[in-house]
């Protein structure tokens, strides 16, 4: 019972880190059909944007406080979110009515200057986070869970919640989804359709951005090329849940988070990677539309 109960507090906290990255893929591959490889990437650069507001706003981090590192994740999720905009006019935009290969290629630039200038910016070694979090907790069924770990999923929750009611009940969430289903009949009906799509991108990246900061909390350290590897697992769970589907998104991650640790645990740490894309194998063979997404019948 306890290792059924540390796995599964130690899947929540991973899985919700992969739902909020996934988010943002899934999200963007709804309106463009874009798979965005360099959605990895934003999720490092919020890592070391938090990295850079808390060292300045503390000096060592102990100082911060609460209302401290909850400005500084809102702080660092503006700001990654303005960069997604920026990517998305630059590199994207004009390449909208492109061949999808030369969009997917442009990404993969994309996420290869974002490495690179990370590495330029901050350095190649690992950096040690100027937040050490607390590994206080209560003894539950002979697992030890700690506040940190309840802070954490509670505040992906309250981001993805708070997703789900923009994308349900405001007028530019229904854009999304209007667009998301016929792009063209939405620019006939007057919608900006690229105001919308940059509103995403924001979004999308802004997500990433908080994930990366306070998996940076959590971990400890971070480095450039952390989000290389996430980004992969972020696009399994986007796949797993079902791509284009925001529930299945926050799903895909929860579950592969999950599995990842019981991965962990029967196998070993160097096999949790086997794991998880054994996993996306598994699910296109079986269920290539994912848990959750639908099969898309093209009008001739």
């Amino acid at each position: 019972m306890d290792i059924l109960v540390q796995t599964l507090a130690d899947g929540l906290v991973i899985g919700a880190f992969y739902s909020l990255i996934a988010l943002g893929y899934t999200m963007v591959f709804g309106i463009i059909k874009l798979l965005n490889f360099a959605h990895g990437d934003l999720y490092m650069l919020g890592a070391f944007v938090g990295y850079t507001l808390l060292s300045v706003v503390s000096g060592n981090g102990s100082g911060a406080g609460l209302m401290g590192i909850v400005v500084v994740l809102f702080l660092t999720m503006v700001i990654v979110g303005a960069i997604g905009m920026g990517i998305e006019r630059v590199a994207y935009r004009p390449l909208l009515l492109a061949p999808r290969l030369s969009i997917l290629i442009t990404a993969i630039g994309v996420s290869l200057f974002l490495e690179n200038g990370s590495m330029l910016f901050w350095g190649a070694q690992y950096q040690v986070y100027p937040l050490q979090l607390s590994h206080d907790g209560w003894e539950l069924f002979g697992a030890h869970i700690t506040y940190t770990q309840i802070g954490l999923v509670i505040i992906s929750a309250l981001l993805m919640l708070g997703l789900h009611l923009f994308i349900s009940r405001t007028l530019y969430g229904k854009a999304m989804r209007a667009i998301a289903h016929d792009q063209t009949a939405c620019h006939l009906m007057g919608i900006n359709v690229h105001k919308v799509i940059a509103l995403t991108f924001f979004i999308g990246a802004s997500l990433a951005a908080g994930a990366g900061t306070m998996a940076g909390a959590y971990y400890g350290t971070v480095n450039f090329m952390m989000g290389f590897i996430i980004g992969l697992k972020a696009f399994t769970a986007a796949v797993l849940g079902g791509i284009g589907s925001i529930p299945g998104a926050m799903l895909g991650g929860l579950l592969l988070g999950m599995m990842e640790t019981a991965g962990t645990f029967l196998f070993g740490g160097s096999w949790k990677d086997v794991v998880a894309f054994s996993l996306l194998i598994l699910i296109l063979v079986l269920k290539p539309t994912g848990i959750m997404g639908e099969k898309v019948t093209e009008r001739m």
